[in-house]
């Protein structure tokens, strides 16, 4: 990672711990939102940690293509998910 320019290890590094947390204990992704933070899930919108954990936690739907954008924000020198949104693939399937 030493030749990325700094946002690149950032975004990279994030993705993977957030994935990490996703795919072994959805609990866990608590630590990257804030009460502030919105999660636009299929048109659907969740506000802040307890309801966005509350929606990922059930969420049981099978492997397919997706599209996911995270917006960070740096908070008392940690990196923060202010605003996720996801969208499967399957819309641009015909």
């Amino acid at each position: 990672m030493g030749d990325q320019p700094l946002w690149e290890q950032i975004g990279s590094s994030f993705v993977q711990h957030y994935y990490h947390l996703f795919d072994s204990d959805r609990s866990q992704l608590g630590t990257i939102y804030i009460d502030e933070s919105c999660l636009t899930w299929e048109g659907q919108q969740f506000q802040g940690k307890k309801a966005i954990v509350g929606k990922l936690i059930v969420d049981d739907d099978p492997v397919m293509g997706f599209h996911q954008s995270f917006l960070l924000k740096n908070i008392n020198s940690a990196w923060v998910c202010t605003n996720d949104m996801f969208r499967l693939a399957i819309h641009n399937f015909g």
